[in-house]
């Protein structure tokens, strides 16, 4: 009896350290937020260079699967995204798999807000590196002429 209550809690505990681990890889809600509300400064600070910085995914503003995308609140332009393919598209285009223009959603997320205010979009996207799109949530803010947001992907 003890060495069956002694396996099992052995194997809760390797299975929850697998989980621990398979978590580390992805970004959470939390750093999501945190990695927007730095990002905010250094917006308000030098925006050409902020932007440049996001692109390159440099000084912390690309962690695993969490990144800083920008658009121009006049066109919808991205003017910062981890796929270099999407700059310079416009963010109401994007739809996913089910037809859902979430880049509407974002976009007006961002439309009626002040600076700095921060709301959030729930919409399904592919995580890097796949196709198939998963349920993400973006944190958006405007800054200046800069709609921004960090998105993380919902465990």
């Amino acid at each position: 009896m003890l060495r069956s209550l002694i396996l099992g809690a052995a194997s809760v505990i390797a299975l929850s350290g697998v989980a621990l681990a398979q978590q580390s890889d992805f970004g959470t809600a939390d750093q999501a937020k945190s990695m927007l509300q730095r990002a905010i400064p250094l917006l308000k600070s030098d925006q050409t260079a902020a932007l440049a910085t996001f692109n390159k995914g440099e000084n912390g503003f690309k962690d695993r699967d969490l990144y800083v995308f920008c658009f121009a609140t006049a066109d919808g332009k991205f003017n910062a995204h981890q796929k270099a393919a999407l700059i310079g598209t416009d963010v109401r285009a994007l739809k996913d798999k089910t037809g859902k223009n979430f880049g509407l959603d974002i976009y007006n997320a961002v439309a009626g807000e002040k600076d700095g205010d921060i709301t959030e979009v729930n919409y399904l996207f592919p995580r890097p590196g796949t196709t198939d799109p998963v349920p993400k949530v973006s944190y958006l803010t405007k800054v200046g002429t800069e709609g921004c947001g960090v998105g993380y992907y919902k465990p």
